[in-house]
């Protein structure tokens, strides 16, 4: 089969109006199974190890999948700084309802589980969209903008954030740091999970390193504990970080998506 096809969609509302990178593979056949949908996380994008992974694993099984950048991020248009859990939300809202067609596997990693499943219950309010067939979920930061920035950001650092707008959080994955803005934490809290029962409306299993220093496996425990339906699988790496990206646990994330 051949590459998946770039591609774009333009976004207007909520203002700022901005160009949503997307790389769409369609499937071979009807036959073939399930698409698959890439939600990334905070500061990565779609040409990461396991993005590519998955879609070359779509090419391999004749799936479709697609692939797309939040505004700020990787390929497609906008400021990082003015992004927020509720824009990218939107973006992503967009994109799963102009590309997908029949039922859809999302696979959200860090940031990108949160979209998960509040896409998977934006869905189940709109008309005519494609049906959810599962999800695997990638140490799912849900709620992270609360549980595992503000809650435990220091007085200084929040201090910052109220006077200045934002604050420089150093990442081992960045040397420039990442900007934590007010309109983000703010935002955020408007879509906050983990107060009550969660429902996805498919199938789940979750992948978490035990390692893993930015979204602690306990956290994960206390997502498995709000979904509200039984069929949900965790799958806790003993020796696994955050980025899940070695070869072994891209094999795992590959197992978890042929499940569906």
């Amino acid at each position: 089969m051949s590459e998946a096809r770039l591609t774009s969609l333009t976004i207007e509302s909520p203002a700022p109006t901005r160009t949503i990178a997307v790389r769409a593979r369609e499937s071979k056949s009807d036959k073939s199974g399930p698409g698959l949908v890439w939600l990334g996380g905070f500061k990565s994008d779609m040409q990461g190890t396991k993005a590519v992974a998955l879609d070359d694993w779509a090419r391999e099984h004749g799936r479709a999948c697609i692939r797309f950048d939040y505004s700020g991020h990787g390929e497609s248009s906008g400021d990082f700084k003015d992004g927020t859990i509720g824009r990218w939300l939107e973006e992503s809202v967009a994109v799963y309802r102009q590309f997908c067609h029949g039922p859809q596997v999302l696979v959200g990693s860090s940031m990108g589980g949160w979209i998960a499943l509040l896409l998977a219950a934006r869905l189940r309010q709109l008309k005519e969209s494609a049906p959810l067939a599962g999800m695997v979920l990638i140490a799912p930061a849900v709620d992270f903008t609360e549980e595992l920035m503000w809650k435990q950001f220091s007085d200084d650092i929040k201090r910052a954030i109220e006077v200045n707008g934002f604050w420089t959080r150093p990442s081992d994955y960045d040397e420039g740091g990442y900007p934590i803005t007010k309109g983000l934490v703010e935002d955020g809290r408007k879509h906050l999970m983990l107060g009550g029962l969660i429902e996805p409306g498919c199938p789940v299993h979750v992948l978490q390193g035990v390692q893993d220093p930015d979204v602690p496996w306990r956290h994960a425990l206390e997502l498995m504990v709000r979904f509200a339906r039984d069929d949900v699988v965790l799958t806790l790496i003993k020796d696994g970080d955050h980025r899940l990206s070695r070869p072994e646990d891209i094999e795992r994330l590959l197992a978890a998506v042929a499940e569906f």
